[in-house]
């Protein structure tokens, strides 16, 4: 055999050697492959609003929206709210959550029934608000209940010691208006046909006059919603993930009677003979103002 005979059978298999590395090497990696391009580009959490607006319940709508943020495949959230509003503190705890959301992520409100007072000033950082054309929405304002006298016989330390005037409690309650009315300006000031005052006149509208005055963007459904975070954020393919409200087994009962009236049932641990202002961001009639709001009897 010539020695250039020998050379090219030599190369011939190292070129076969490499070729079968090569085709090993593929068809390890090709599942790998498969695997990244198969799966949906990224996720929308669905997060319920849902109910009366407490302490509790936005205590675990701010751990949903946690849980968001912190969860790389996630990139929208849509509030699936049915909320006539609730307590004043906690709804701007509410607001908060979302806003930071917000600054993360799209965010997309969907109201179904109702997203009034408290729930409305709750998804006011959300970029689009869907209403149906029956949703109830608006209601911007705040109530609370006149302050009792103080007994006689009760020694305090000092004058103002649990003691509140009407004009006192008058002002308490237009500094949160002002800051409730001044939160829909800021988000939805462009969008509204409606002047300031109007929207401090706390009416509610139907969702279809909602979009007509801009108090709401669109009339759609959920899914609507959900398409249009998906679209915000690029995503052709995604997966949904519903955050359903939690049960409601905490100390705050409430109910809605067929009359459309807030029940609010006392507390079983609430602190006797103890009295607190409680504001309110609701709409609808609240029976017995005076019981406990959260844990604490007013």
């Amino acid at each position: 055999m010539s020695r250039n005979t020998g050379t090219a059978l030599t190369r011939r298999r190292t070129y076969a050697i490499v070729v079968v590395a090569a085709l090993v090497v593929g068809a390890a990696l090709a599942p790998v492959a498969v695997e990244r391009t198969s799966g949906p580009d990224g996720r929308i959490a669905v997060v319920s609003v849902d109910g009366y607006i407490s302490t509790q319940s936005v205590g675990a709508v701010q751990e949903d929206l946690r849980e968001a943020r912190e969860n790389e495949s996630i990139r929208a959230v849509v509030l699936k709210v049915d909320s006539p509003g609730g307590s004043a503190a906690a709804s701007e705890q509410l607001y908060m959550a979302v806003q930071r959301t917000a600054r993360e992520m799209t965010v997309v409100a969907s109201v179904q029934s109702t997203g009034a007072s408290g729930a409305y000033y709750g998804m006011l950082p959300a970029e689009n608000i869907y209403v149906t054309p029956a949703s109830i929405v608006g209601s911007v304002g705040v109530r609370g209940s006149a302050p009792a006298p103080v007994p006689s016989s009760q020694i305090r330390s000092g004058p103002d010691k649990a003691s509140t005037t009407a004009d006192q409690r008058r002002a308490q309650i237009e500094t949160l208006k002002r800051a409730f009315v001044g939160s829909v300006m800021k988000h939805r000031g462009d969008d509204l046909s409606i002047s300031r005052t109007e929207v401090a006149h706390a009416k509610v509208y139907t969702g279809a006059r909602a979009v007509d005055n801009g108090m709401a963007d669109r009339i759609g459904s959920l899914q609507d919603a959900v398409h249009e975070a998906a679209q915000k954020e690029g995503l052709d393919d995604y997966e949904v993930v519903r955050k359903e409200p939690p049960t409601r087994l905490g100390i705050l009962t409430v109910g809605a009677q067929a009359n459309g009236t807030v029940v609010v049932d006392q507390s079983p641990v609430g602190y006797d003979g103890v009295r607190a202002p409680t504001f309110l961001m609701v709409y609808g009639t609240v029976q017995q103002e005076d019981e406990v709001i959260g844990n604490v009897s007013n």
